[in-house]
């Protein structure tokens, strides 16, 4: 078995990522290995995009266990806010996700339903070695709006506040199975599945 790091220590999307790869990789021959596993500590994301930080997680990653490693940066960019809180997004308030949700409630209090336009957007990046010239790069971006009130228990960070119109709900209200189909990690999930070469 070939081994790859998930340069993540983020629980919500380790598990959106093995029930995604599992299948998949187990049958190419991959063990996805979640960074705790091997000790590997967070990196300081000091990027100013999604891709730079990815690729920060992924060199770190790699440059202490030695493998290649897979590595997420995700997000929320709000059409009102300017795109806040964007690369921020998981430390918006620095007190987790129900601190996040209501710094963002309080930040949209006087935005009207029509101006709540927002989405998430997910970058993977895959790297062979830590010096690899040439990473990787995958993306999905998945389309809502902000509501009012938190809504649903599924799902983790932003989705009991984000709408998604053509499932007429929020993405906490969805199965995790529908989440994986549409979502913003899904869809760079699949194109990396698509698309990756070791």
């Amino acid at each position: 078995m070939t081994k790859i790091v998930l340069a993540s220590g983020n629980k919500g999307k380790l598990r959106e990522f093995s029930s995604m790869f599992d299948t998949h990789f187990a049958e190419a021959g991959v063990e996805l290995v979640p960074q705790t596993e091997l000790n590997v500590t967070d990196a300081d994301e000091t990027g100013l995009s999604f891709v730079e930080n990815a690729i920060i997680k992924a060199r770190h990653a790699c440059a202490i266990t030695g493998l290649p490693a897979l590595a997420d940066d995700s997000g929320i960019e709000v059409d009102a806010l300017n795109g806040a809180p964007g690369i921020y997004s998981a430390r918006y308030s620095g007190e987790g996700d129900q601190g996040n949700n209501a710094k963002l409630l309080d930040a949209l209090k006087n935005v009207v339903e029509a101006d709540r336009t927002a989405r998430f957007q997910c970058v993977l990046v895959y790297m062979r070695h830590e010096k690899d010239p040439t990473p990787q790069v995958f993306q999905g971006s998945w389309e809502g709006r902000i509501l009012t009130e938190p809504s649903g228990t599924e799902g983790f960070g932003y989705d009991p506040l984000f709408f998604v119109s053509s499932e007429n709900c929020s993405a906490a209200e969805l199965s995790r199975e529908r989440k994986n189909e549409i979502s913003h990690r899904g869809q760079a999930i699949k194109e990396f599945l698509q698309r990756w070469h070791p």
